[in-house]
């Protein structure tokens, strides 16, 4: 989403926010002063949906401190919805608090966040959580004053700062830019140098002439009757000024050079060490991400009756926010994988000599050259080969004659295909085919690779190698046709030079043995469809470098592989934010513009080019999605607004109902592809409105997707038997997700 439509949304939010918490707290007053306890419980009912949907628009926006208040409430209403008589005041009391702590202090404002904001919220939820319980409230809070500004003993001034992230992002881009003038000073470096390297070569040259001269001096000398400003006189004169001039100038250039290598040495060391204390800081701690996967893994076990244990290492490795940020989403979708369809339930493994509790290794270390690895692994029952095979024949990824010509490794790779699934339910665990997609996607987009190792009946184990940081990497530069081009050094597995004998032809495709194992070989120049200028070194040999891992290698051949060097990414712009085969841009010491090549796109140019034997290369391109309907149903407008913008951008059709009848209504009147709905709706809720669409002859195969809050397992098997397509958790809501599963149902 783009950050104008983010401002938006959350302008949409505030608006809704502050219309909820006037009808709660509208409906408390009221509650207080019914003696009636039929309109008692009606009006519970009432601002129990009011939280409900607050909650879920607030998870829209990633407003986690609203979305557990109101969660809170959420429990506190529907005990009162269960028991008879009028609250406590004291509970009225707390129930407001947390209303007014909502609308002053956790609505979304152009301002610093309020740092004791968390505190509080914990505080307010643990208070609801004891009135729940039957504990008496909690006393009303200390005076801001006294909260906020408690008396202090005299000491020296503070050693640390508080700054915000955002801003610390901002100084460190302003910090990379200058690796830019870091790079250029090198290069005048290097200039300078060749400048004096030419001056010594013509001071070798005027040694040579010299004795020439002496003698047309001895010749001059001879012919006194001459005119001695002749044009030989002034010929020689000009020969020995230009001489002095030179010699002159070469002392200069020298000191410039020894000034300019000063200069570079000490604007390096100085950049390096702003860039290295600036990336330290924005460094955190790989469990931010990792401590809250046990947690999960075992909620996701209970759920499905399984047990089991995740074992964390290297949570003190230390990598950059923005990379750790990005990493949340695979290792979600790997623990996922591995409880979903890895690790058995306990009778099962008993059956296989096995402990009844599964185990789940999630392991972090460093690699050299700033990379690090994470390795995710489970000895469940590990992956069948055969069954990928059949669900992508089944899915048309493969042809039925295809499957046979592929090798174990290559039937592995089908699992990281988008799609493919071998589970006939689409839930948000699994059924939709696209989790270890998604997986080799995020790696891939952060200039990282991921392989997968798996044996029946012994586990699977998944292999991610990244970059301990973004904006600036270690990049090999090549020349192809008349462009120098940069590729990642951490998607390249080696560089190598081969003689043009050592191609063979396999199959109607080259081929080069590295390594004693054939690999397919493919050339820059015609996956990125620029002219050749030369087939290869003038040495008569092919530079070429290898990326990819296991069974999707491939040597891609280039006309010179000229260094490698620190690189900054800059960005191409929204216009060309996705180009296929290209990264970004930097700019080189010599001012010139090099383009970033993407490896994963490279990756799958030569497969699809050089018909690698891989899965990829049967997949027909598709084209542009056609113009479908999807019909939003949400009680929430900020939550139908975030669907609607999703859906929209990706080229669908959308129209709104605000409940299940108004969807009824819309669905005898307009031509509808697809329904969206959420469940917890007044009127007619999702579970009833996909029952009454299966129910009507017209509307039987209208696929439903059902997104909502609701994630126990009963809810799931309740929304399976209503008859939707698709079951997704908001909690764990992903707009690829979204996105895959509506492009897979229509």
């Amino acid at each position: 989403m783009t950050s104008d439509f983010n401002k938006r949304l959350v302008a949409t939010f505030r608006v809704e926010t502050k219309e909820r918490l006037a009808a709660i707290s509208a409906g408390l007053i009221e509650l207080e002063q019914e003696g009636v306890e039929e309109k008692r419980r009606e009006i519970v009912e009432a601002v129990f949906r009011e939280a409900h949907s607050l909650k879920g628009a607030a998870r829209a926006v990633s407003m986690s401190g609203i979305e557990s208040l109101c969660h809170a409430m959420e429990s506190v209403f529907t005990i009162l919805k269960q028991q008879q008589g009028a609250p406590s005041p004291a509970l009225f009391d707390l129930l407001h608090r947390a209303i007014d702590f909502i609308d002053r202090r956790l609505l979304p404002v152009d301002a610093e966040p309020d740092p004791a904001g968390k505190s509080r919220v914990r505080e307010l939820v643990l208070s609801l959580e004891k009135a729940v319980a039957g504990a008496p409230a909690a006393p009303p809070p200390p005076s801001p004053a006294a909260r906020e500004y408690p008396p202090q003993e005299k000491a020296s001034p503070a050693d640390t700062v508080r700054i915000s992230a955002g801003r610390l992002d901002s100084v460190l881009r302003q910090a990379e830019e200058m690796v830019t003038a870091k790079l250029a000073a090198r290069q005048r470096a290097v200039e300078l140098g060749e400048v004096s390297a030419a001056l010594a070569v013509w001071e070798k040259e005027w040694k040579k002439v010299r004795p020439a001269l002496r003698q047309a001096r001895k010749a001059r000398a001879a012919m006194a009757r001459e005119d001695q400003a002749g044009p030989l006189g002034k010929l020689l004169e000009f020969c020995e000024w230009s001489h002095s001039t030179i010699k002159s100038l070469e002392g200069r250039v020298a000191q410039l050079a020894t000034a300019a290598a000063g200069d570079r040495h000490t604007l390096g060391g100085m950049v390096d060490t702003l860039l290295d204390d600036l990336k330290e800081a924005l460094m955190l701690p790989c469990a931010t991400v990792l401590a809250g996967l046990p947690r999960m893994a075992r909620d996701l076990a209970r759920e499905q009756g399984k047990e089991v244990e995740l074992a964390v290492s290297g949570e003190t490795v230390e990598i950059d926010r923005r990379v750790l940020e990005e990493l949340k989403d695979p290792l979600i979708h790997l623990i996922r994988n591995s409880v979903d369809h890895g690790i058995e339930k306990p009778a099962a493994r008993r059956l296989r000599n096995k402990a009844e509790r599964g185990r789940i290794t999630v392991t972090v270390s460093l690699l050299d050259s700033g990379r690090i690895e994470i390795v995710v692994g489970d000895d469940g029952g590990g992956m069948d080969p055969a069954r990928l095979a059949e669900a992508a024949i089944r899915q048309g990824i493969v042809p039925p004659d295809g499957a046979g010509r592929l090798g174990e490794e290559e039937l592995l790779e089908l699992a990281f295909r988008s799609g493919l699934s071998t589970s006939p339910l689409i839930t948000d665990i699994s059924g939709r085919g696209l989790g270890l997609a998604i997986v080799r996607e995020k790696v891939e987009n952060l200039g990282g690779t991921v392989t997968l190792l798996s044996a029946p009946g012994s586990g699977t184990t998944f292999r991610m190698v990244l970059p301990l940081t973004l904006s600036t990497f270690r990049g090999v530069l090549v020349r192809a046709g008349d462009q120098t081009l940069v590729v990642p050094a951490a998607g390249v597995e080696t560089v190598a030079r081969i003689p043009g004998s050592a191609l063979r032809t396999v199959e109607n495709r080259e081929t080069v043995e590295l390594g004693g194992k054939a690999v397919s070989f493919a050339r820059l120049a015609d996956l990125l469809q620029i002219p050749r200028t030369g087939k290869g070194g003038d040495d008569g040999l092919i530079p070429l470098f290898v990326i990819g891992s296991g069974a999707r290698r491939i040597a891609i051949g280039v006309d010179a592989i000229l260094d490698e060097q620190e690189v900054l990414v800059k960005s191409l712009g929204p216009q060309l934010s996705r180009v296929r085969n290209i990264a970004g841009a930097t700019v080189l010491g010599t001012g010139r513009i090099a383009t970033i090549l993407h490896p994963g796109d490279l990756l799958k140019s030569a497969v699809k080019g050089a018909g690698l034997p891989s899965a990829a290369a049967h997949s027909a391109e598709r084209g542009e999605a056609p113009r479908k309907s999807v019909l939003i149903v949400e009680d929430s407008i900020t939550a139908r607004t975030l669907l609607k913008n999703i859906l929209e951008s990706a080229g669908y059709r959308t129209s709104s109902a605000v409940d299940g009848i108004d969807a009824l209504t819309q669905l005898k009147t307009e031509e509808i592809d697809l329904v969206v709905s959420d469940v917890d709706m007044p009127r007619l809720n999702g579970f009833e409105l996909t029952a009454r669409i299966r129910a009507a002859r017209e509307l039987a195969e209208l696929p439903v997707v059902l997104v909502t809050s609701l994630d126990s397992r009963e809810d799931r098997e309740r929304g399976v038997e209503a008859g939707a397509n698709a079951y997704i958790v908001k909690s764990s809501f992903d707009q690829s997700n979204l996105l895959e599963v509506v492009k897979r149902l229509i």
